[in-house]
Parts: C-alpha cells; structure tokens; sequence
C-alpha cells in the first residue's frame, strides 16, 4: 500500500500563520502548567497546615518541635526525586512521567485528607516533597524541546508564573475553607493534568532517540500547527541531526540506516518495521562518560552558580520569613497583609519576565534584575541601620516605639516588595529556563534533576542558616551582604552567561561543546527558521541516507 503526501498529489498546504504555529505550543505548554500549579499548591500547603494543625478541635495534637518541621520536610524530600526524576523521563518519556507524577500527589491529597495521626502528615508531605522533585526533569526538558526558539524564552518563563499561581491559590482557599477539605479540593487538579497530558504530544527529541521517526514527525506537526508532515521536515531535519550528533553510524553518514520507524521509511524504500541497522545505544560507561564532557560541565557549572546566587541574593529567605521579616522592619500595614502583596508582585515579576524577555532577551533582563536586588537590598539595610532595626523579632530594637510611629516606615516594605518583583523579573526565573536549554539531548533530562536537587538543598541551607547569620551579623549586615552578593552576581552574568534567547538548542549544545560561539545578539525569529543555525551553516550537511535519495515524497507500509 503506497501512500502519498499532499505535497506529492498536489495538495499542499499553504505555510501556517504566526498564530496558528504558536497555538498549539502555548496549549502544551499551558497543560505541562496544570502540573506545575498543582506542585505550587503543595509549598503554599504547610502555610494554611499549621494553624490547623494548632486548632483545639483538630483531632490529635503536635508539639512546637513537630510543627517546626512541617515547612521542611517536604523540601528536604525535593532533592531525592530531582535526582532520579532525570533517569525515568528519559527511560519512559516526558509526557509519561508527567501524568506518573500525578499519582502520589493525589495519593497525599487523600492522606492529608483523611489522616488521624502525626505521621501520616509528615508521610503525605514527603510523597509531595518526593513527587515535586520528580516532576523536575520531565516539565524542564519537555517545553525546551517542543517550542521553537523564539517562543522558548516566553514559554519556559510560565513555569514559574504557574507554580506562584500554585501557592496563591492554596492561600485563597485556605482563607475560606478548612485544611482538609482544601486538600480534598486540590485534588481536582491533578485528575486535571493527568487527564489533559493525553491530548498533548510527546517530545519530538524523545522520540527520535527511542528511534520512533513517524512519531516524531507527527508530534512536530502537531507542535507546528495541526499542519502537514511535508511542511516540518525542514525542522525535523535538522532536530534529527541534533539528537543523533553523537551516534557514530551517522556521525559517519553510515549509508545503513534508513531511517525507518513504525514502519515507515523517510527515503522511500519499500522496507518494513526494522531499519536495516539501529542507532547504537550508549553503554552504561559511555553514558557516565557524557557526565565527564565539557558539554555538560560547563553549562551545568553555570546553572548551578545562577541557583547559587539565586538564593544567596535574598529573596529565598525573604519569602520563606517574609511575615517575620514585615513585622521587624514595623510595615505599616499588617504583616500577613504584607505578605500577600508580596506574592502577588512576585506574581506580577513572573508576567512582566514572561512578557519582556523576548525582546530584551535574557542578559540584560538578568542584569536589571540582580542589579535591582541590590539596589532594594541596600536602601532596606540603611533604613534598618538607622533605626536600629538590628533583630529579626525586633526584640533588642531601642527605639521600636518611634519607628512605628515614622512616616518613613512605609519604606522598608516598599522596597522589600520591590526585590520580589526584580527577583522574579530574572534570576528566580533564568536558571530554570536555562536548565531546559544548555545541555544535549543525552544529558539533558538528568541535567535537569540534578540541577533541581542542587537548588532545593541550597534553599534549605539558607533558609536554616538565616536566623544564625543574622545572629552574627545583625539585620542591616545580612541585607548588606545581600546586596553585595547581587554585584557579584551581575559580574558573574555579565562574563559567563551567553545569550541563548532565540537560539536553537543545537546551536546552544554547540557553544557549550566549544564550538561556534553564539555571541549576545537577540534572535527574534518570525516563523521563517532564518535563525537556524544548521540550516545557516550547514546546508548541505544531511545524511544521504537519512535524506532519502531520491526526496521521493511517498511513504510505503
């Protein structure tokens, strides 16, 4: 049975529209989003857990030391999925492990729910801690790999807009309903993801390296608007090339491999489900090998450095002590006031990152916003040394009475909240994305857990150190040393962070390998793929087999 494409009977379609090339993008995107909303929900969790665990009709009781590990077991736990979640995406795919994830979130949901001990509760907050450490590699790899590069940037920066959502949600049903039924609530939607991730492709990247071609190309035109095959190959082409640098036989152009999957063959030979020769798999060592690699060391240095200054620079601290945080620097509003602002505008530093870096790309929009860290930082540590404000509790502040009474205190606050928005506007968000682009199609989903462990366990540092350092270096100090780490910080990035907005992921894999350099100008790519850096480079550089000859255009079970 022969079949033909469009191309081949005359019919094909006309080049698909900007925004019909985009829709399908956001629409994944938007689902792989419900995942992380509903991760969001669990970290705002222990915000509305603990009141409710402190209430006298809650059916059993805990102590304060048993309440002080609720906001941390979880978090401890985030590390030990993040280094495992890399191995099972790529063992069982992107798409899949983001619907497996779902289930032991709503199996905690329903022990939250239904549980009537102590351990039960520190049980469901490990499974949440777990199960978002797990989820790390597949959401990270995945929208890399299925946006084009001009919607990259735009795109991965939803993440963290969806898991801020998470937590405000969590904090408006907390205010109107009972910890438990709330926990009952948020089931909904993970039933929601798990549900909605069947209408969405699998990574094309994925598939390709599990050598299931027609899939792939059918995922691509999915991703590129409901088109036809004839109108991704270009793309798919070069996507190919990109996952499959590293395999010898096409390193070599191997005439062998045909390109056959599904029983399809892309060069137009009458062959059935096999090809004539597989893509050789990485043995265990050879896969430990790529660890060893420059294409992984240098990329991960420097997410891992931008995680490190991320929370070193103050706002992990900030909002994990934000409502004590308010009450020493005297807010003037109250303090659990205070801190809703806060999410908010952290909130509003996500769409405002989300809507810019497109066109400012992301150097300079990193550069404003650790520059704007420290700046806010360092007018917060002048009005706290002013005034004495030298104590996280204001316990030994002198003078506590006359600065309540200050028309300036609105100052502290203001600015407080205005390391929210810079922090979010850029290097809470940068490394995320990054983590999705620096590194090669083999490295990338394990990259990704182990970048996310490193994170999570450098955030419980800081947050368990703070309260010493403080100790050691009174308020002011600590927001000055804030401060000064944010002008490192923006030394760091200006030397080492390359601009990758725009940039195809194969054309990032090459500049990290230590090859061509991509340089810091923005590419806005309009659809037409003049951006690509392989079809600019190397036109002609296609495997011949891989190619199919003859370009004839029909396709034979």
């Amino acid at each position: 049975m022969v079949i033909k494409s469009n191309e081949a009977m005359g019919l094909s379609q006309p080049p698909k529209s900007m925004w019909m090339q985009t829709l399908p993008q956001v629409l994944a995107v938007s689902v792989k989003n419900i995942l992380l909303l509903a991760f969001g929900m669990t970290l705002g969790f222990p915000t509305i857990l603990i009141p409710g665990l402190l209430a006298p009709e809650e059916t059993f009781t805990m102590t304060p030391e048993e309440i002080s590990w609720i906001g941390s077991v979880n978090l401890i736990c985030v590390p030990i999925g993040s280094i495992v979640s890399g191995a099972v995406s790529q063992a069982i795919g992107r798409k899949r492990a983001m619907q497996v994830v779902n289930l032991p979130f709503l199996a905690a949901w329903l022990l939250f729910r239904f549980c009537n001990a102590e351990w039960q509760v520190f049980v469901a907050l490990a499974m949440t801690g777990l199960s978002g450490g797990f989820l790390e590699a597949p959401v990270l790899t995945y929208v890399a790999e299925i946006t084009q590069p001009r919607l990259r940037g735009v795109l991965s920066s939803t993440s963290s807009m969806a898991v801020i959502a998470g937590v405000l949600i969590m904090f408006l049903l907390g205010t109107f309903f009972p910890w438990r039924t709330v926990a009952l609530v948020s089931c909904v939607f993970n039933v929601m993801s798990f549900t909605f991730l069947f209408f969405v492709p699998e990574s094309p990247h994925w598939l390709i390296s599990n050598n299931r071609l027609l899939d792939a190309r059918k995922s691509l035109a999915w991703l590129r608007g409901w088109t036809d095959l004839d109108e991704i190959e270009p793309e798919y082409k070069q996507i190919y090339r990109e996952v499959r640098v590293n395999d010898d036989d096409l390193a070599q152009d191997n005439p062998a491999f045909d390109g056959v999957s599904n029983g399809v063959t892309l060069n137009g030979n009458n062959q059935h489900r096999q090809p004539k020769r597989h893509a050789k798999k990485n043995s265990r060592l050879e896969t430990l090998k790529l660890f060893t690699r420059k294409s992984f060391l240098w990329p991960f240095s420097l997410v891992a450095i931008i995680f490190f200054f991320n929370h070193v620079t103050g706002m992990t601290t900030l909002q994990t002590y934000a409502v004590p945080l308010f009450q020493s620097v005297n807010a003037p509003i109250d303090r659990y006031y205070a801190t809703v602002m806060l999410g908010c505008v952290e909130l509003l530093g996500s769409i405002a990152s989300t809507a810019l870096v497109h066109y400012t790309g992301k150097r300079l929009l990193n550069f404003v916003s650790v520059l704007g860290i420290g700046v806010c930082f360092t007018i917060v540590a002048i009005y706290a040394q002013i005034n004495a404000l030298v104590d996280v509790t204001n316990s030994t502040t002198p003078n506590l009475q006359l600065v309540k009474n200050s028309p300036h205190n609105w100052i502290p606050m203001t600015f407080l909240i205005g390391v929210a928005f810079m922090a979010h506007l850029g290097v809470r968000i940068l490394p995320w994305i990054l983590t999705g682009e620096v590194f090669s199609n083999e490295t990338r989903a394990a990259a990704a857990g182990l970048c996310s462990a490193f994170t999570y366990i450098v955030s419980f540092a800081t947050n368990k150190a703070f309260f010493a350092i403080v100790g050691v270096l009174t308020l002011p100090g600590t927001f000055f040393t804030h401060a000064a780490l944010s002008v490192v910080a923006f030394l760091v990035l200006y030397f080492f962070l390359p601009e990758t907005e725009g940039k195809t992921l194969g054309q990032i894999n090459e500049h990290f390998a230590g090859g061509t350099k991509m340089g810091d100008k923005v590419y806005r790519d309009r659809g037409d793929r003049k951006s690509d850096f392989h079809m600019q480079h190397n036109p002609g550089n296609i495997n011949s087999a891989y190619n199919g000859g003859d370009n004839s255009n029909e396709s034979k079970f």
